[in-house]
């Protein structure tokens, strides 16, 4: 089912072709894919992060895990399989990611946002995110959709992050000997 070792979790980097591919439905619950959600949420904490979704370790499955407060608390939380049920407002705020590390550009999304998700038992529930976890929630299933905050880059953005994304086009390109097609 999970093709990752959740004990030896790396971050998957852009321009890595892993993070444009759509993922596909979680079918399999239980508690190999608890113990994954798990070293997720270990690894999003040791990364400095809030949200991370499976494409960001190399899973190409409908899996995201997020905790608003970006440390241990009890709003950490997997969620399989999302959907966007309703959205409302906008903000256009300023977005990190962790697999575009040092890049940041300001992102247009909705500032309520309610989903469907399963849990990683396979129990379907219903959530409603304001602010920071409405964003979260957004970034993450874009994750799972295959598309990336520089997708979401106006062309002045992607003009004062050129030089952050050819260095880690460069990058990726040396560490698997293939030129980016970004």
């Amino acid at each position: 089912m999970l093709p990752i070792d959740a004990d030896n979790l790396k971050l998957v980097k852009y321009p890595d072709p892993l993070l444009h591919t759509p993922c596909a439905q979680v079918t399999e619950f239980g508690p190999e894919l608890e113990a994954l959600a798990r070293s997720m949420i270990g690894m999003m904490y040791k990364s400095r992060g809030v949200g991370l979704a499976g494409p960001q370790i190399g899973l190409g499955q409908m899996i995201f895990v997020a905790n608003p407060d970006g440390q241990p608390s009890e709003c950490e939380k997997a969620y399989i399989n999302p959907v966007i049920l309703e959205q409302d407002g906008q903000e256009v705020i300023e977005e990190g990611c962790l697999s575009l590390p040092g890049i940041n550009c300001r992102v247009k999304r909705a500032t309520l946002v309610r989903i469907r998700a399963q849990d990683v038992q396979g129990n379907t529930f219903e959530e409603t995110g304001a602010g920071l976890l409405a964003r979260i929630f957004q970034h993450e299933i874009d994750h799972l959709h295959g598309i990336l905050l520089s997708d979401k880059m106006s062309p002045v953005a992607r003009l004062a992050n050129r030089r952050t994304l050819r260095e880690l086009e460069e990058r990726h390109e040396q560490a698997t000997g293939k030129p980016s097609d970004e």
